[in-house]
């Protein structure tokens, strides 16, 4: 039995080969959990990750020098046309170190319909249900409690409630380690989160896993019917090249995300004979508005995320409601680079920022993107539809209108130039056409459906277990393979499938 550990690229050098039963390239959500049920199955188990092992002594509150440690390229991801912001993790328990904790399942409307409607066989709700339950307990999932909804998240409520809309509490996974310092994003300097780096990296190495952070897969190695391992290279703590790596094994576990895992899968040389590999990207497109109030509502103080709007989130296919509206708040440097204007104008809305109250309007997009390759870059095409842009707009003018009901004298939508709402007649202004490309700011957290599951190989790039249709012994265990957007924060439904997968590639 190998021993686990976690080594560290940037502490080796030279040219370094191992064996394994299975390789894990991704160690968030999805490969962190894929990774820890296969070793505990009893297989030899070596999980890869491209960023760092960053640890709460690490996070120091700043956004120059978080922000570039736990993002992929230094927070500075985005759509080809440069519209969206894409913000993706990037270290030992990639989103999950810095994400908001939101816990949600994939609704049971979505899993009918990839059942009943796409053939997609053994995700419905009586089959996810278990692993929901379990994924739940073991990250210790619960409902927010009242002394932890933080003002912020109180005047979100009492909009909704006087607009007698529906919304309720959200769940987390945190614990008693949480003082509510609201730094969550930037990485949890007091070790609250149950995340996948506090939870499920301690129980990989326990059950013999080996680790190596700071290590890039650069290929998934194959002879063009099966897998027989990957190439990697060990980076030092500024990215440079310290030494590779070759990890030997007859399956191979994409989990680096929906961006991340067809990039890889490009880069090898993955058999793509329908053109499905990368196609399908989902992004959850969100927009902000901000409300601001004649007193003080220090949104950055507590935790950042309690209360949820679902007036309009309605997930049945065919749907014209589907938008998601959610407390949303930046740290300075992450709300002036949104707000537009330079010099006096900028300052003046800054001034401002202690008594701004923030949604966001997250859609359950329809339009289906693309993750491709220009020589080695990773590039993204998504450009949203008339109709996801249709649903931003509605999804702001509902947020505005909360804001409004809850006591804000004035509302602001980033954008050029900005749009302020005073009242309900100043919502003429937001409509479809303030969301093409570089008017309204646009921000995504959730990719997926680049490698999405079917039982048809010539419109999915997985079978409904997460095997590759093209390539024996490769498997994806991350967001990749959802058929659709979930419409809801995807980190619980990424752990599930993590564990779903893992669990079939152990039965070989």
């Amino acid at each position: 039995m190998v021993s686990g550990r976690i080594l560290h690229g940037r502490e080796l050098r030279g040219t370094h080969r191992v064996d394994a039963d299975v390789v894990v390239c991704g160690g968030g959500a999805g490969g962190s959990m894929a990774a820890r049920e296969l070793a505990r199955a009893g297989k030899d188990v070596v999980l890869l990750e491209e960023g760092g092992d960053h640890l709460p002594r690490d996070f120091t509150q700043r956004e120059d020098e978080m922000l570039p440690m736990l993002f992929q390229d230094m927070a500075g991801r985005r759509t080809d046309d440069l519209a969206i912001a894409i913000l993706s993790g990037r270290g030992l328990g990639g989103s999950t170190v810095h994400n908001q904790n939101l816990c949600k399942r994939t609704p049971d409307v979505l899993l009918a319909h990839w059942r009943d409607d796409l053939g997609v066989e053994g995700v419905g709700p009586e089959d996810l249900s278990p692993l929901y339950d379990e994924v739940e307990r073991d990250l210790g999932v619960r409902r927010i409690e009242d002394h932890r909804v933080n003002v912020h998240n109180q005047v979100i409520q009492r909009g909704v409630e006087a607009l007698g809309w529906a919304g309720g509490r959200l769940s987390h996974n945190r614990d008693e380690r949480c003082i509510g310092s609201g730094f969550c994003e930037l990485g949890c300097a007091y070790d609250g989160k149950l995340n996948a780096r506090r939870v499920l990296v301690p129980q990989i190495v326990e059950a013999g896993g080996r680790i190596y952070a700071d290590c890039r897969v650069e290929r998934v190695l194959h002879d063009g019917r099966r897998v027989s391992g990957v190439s990697a290279t060990l980076l030092g703590a500024g990215g440079e090249t310290r030494g590779t790596l070759e990890a030997r094994a007859r399956a191979v576990c994409l989990a680096g995300s929906a961006i991340g895992s067809p990039a890889m899968a490009l880069r090898s040389g993955v058999p793509d004979p329908w053109g499905t590999l990368g196609r399908g990207l989902r992004l959850h497109p969100a927009a902000v508005v901000a409300g601001l109030f004649d007193r003080p509502i220090e949104a950055w103080r507590g935790v950042p995320q309690s209360y949820e709007c679902t007036e309009l989130l309605d997930l049945s296919p065919g749907s014209e409601r589907r938008v998601w509206l959610v407390p949303s708040f930046a740290h300075p440097i992450g709300t002036a680079s949104i707000m537009p204007g330079f010099g006096p104008a900028l300052h003046r809305e800054m001034r401002r920022y202690p008594r701004l109250a923030v949604l966001a309007a997250m859609v359950h997009d329809e339009t289906a993107g693309r993750v491709y390759l220009d020589g080695d870059r990773t590039r993204i095409e998504y450009e949203p539809t008339h109709e996801d842009r249709e649903q931003l707009a509605k999804g702001i003018e509902a947020g505005a209108k909360i804001l409004l009901a809850a006591g804000a004298s004035e509302c602001v939508v980033p954008a050029l130039p900005l749009i302020r709402i005073r009242s309900e007649r100043d919502l003429d202004a937001v409509t479809a056409e303030r969301f093409l490309p570089h008017d309204a700011r646009l921000t995504a957290v959730h990719p997926m459906g680049s490698m999405r599951m079917g039982p048809d190989p010539k419109t999915s790039v997985t079978d409904p277990r997460g095997a590759c249709h093209a390539l024996e012994g490769l498997w994806v265990a991350d967001g990749s393979l959802f058929p659709t957007s979930i419409g809801v924060p995807p980190q619980i439904s990424i752990y599930t499938f993590g564990m779903k997968v893992a669990r079939a590639v152990a039965q070989g």
